[in-house]
């Protein structure tokens, strides 16, 4: 147990999905999981474990923003043993090439955030997706038909930027195709203690166009996104 988390020992499968709505982690365990049973609720970011194709899985509410998620995931891997962590999210998009609905796979994850640079010094560290996570989800995407993309994704600590799109600067010139709240801190902390991490998140709104979706769209895109990160979650 920990002041952010009361699920005892045993309590996590080894492969966590994350989503950062506590409310969106109780869809996921009560659409998708069989015998699913509530395991945190600390603070109300509820944790669930269950299985999946007869498989263990367990979901958990990471909050928004890199300093709240590196607490969950912190404590997952640390006090709970998780090896597997898979961000399920929505995402902005800064390329007009992804549209609303796509799924952006975050191949790697750019920041503006100290959360992650100022702990390198000299260095500027590249946080990236496990390669094996990353390549099952883009086959299984293309497998099953889903519109998808997997590249640089920015992982912002601000939400309301001041300078609009110009807040961004060249990011979008060189490559990087969505913007959220998380990826990096994940990255980062996967490498930090060897384990493995992916962030697959639905574009809602596109920067560029404004274009976005509505909720019931919203809805049924999350469905693909979250049946893809199990699929991949229950591999192995």
């Amino acid at each position: 147990m920990t002041p952010h988390n009361h699920a005892k020992a045993g309590d996590y499968a080894e492969t966590v999905l994350l989503p950062g709505d506590p409310l969106r982690a109780k869809w996921i365990a009560e659409t998708f999981f069989d015998d699913a049973h509530l395991v945190n609720s600390v603070r109300n970011c509820l944790g669930y474990t269950g299985t999946y194709k007869g498989k263990p899985v367990s979901v958990q509410a990471s909050g928004m923003g890199q300093p709240s998620l590196s607490i969950y995931v912190h404590e997952l891997i640390n006090n709970y043993g998780v090896k597997t962590l898979i961000r399920v999210g929505t995402c902005g998009g800064l390329n007009a090439k992804v549209k609303v609905r796509d799924l952006v796979l975050a191949q790697a994850a750019t920041t503006d955030s100290a959360i992650v640079k100022g702990r390198f010094g000299a260095f500027n560290f590249a946080p990236i997706a496990d390669f094996g996570l990353l390549r099952s989800a883009a086959e299984k995407a293309e497998a099953a038909g889903m519109a998808y993309h997997a590249g640089n994704m920015l992982s912002s600590d601000i939400f309301y930027h001041a300078n609009g799109m110009a807040g961004y600067d060249t990011l979008p010139q060189h490559g990087v195709i969505g913007v959220e709240m998380e990826a990096a801190a994940l990255y980062t902390l996967a490498a930090r203690f060897d384990v493995r991490a992916l962030a697959i998140c639905t574009m809602t709104d596109c920067l560029i166009t404004g274009a976005e979706i509505d909720a019931e769209e919203r809805q049924s895109s999350l469905k693909e996104m979250v049946t893809l990160a199990l699929e991949v979650a229950v591999e192995g």
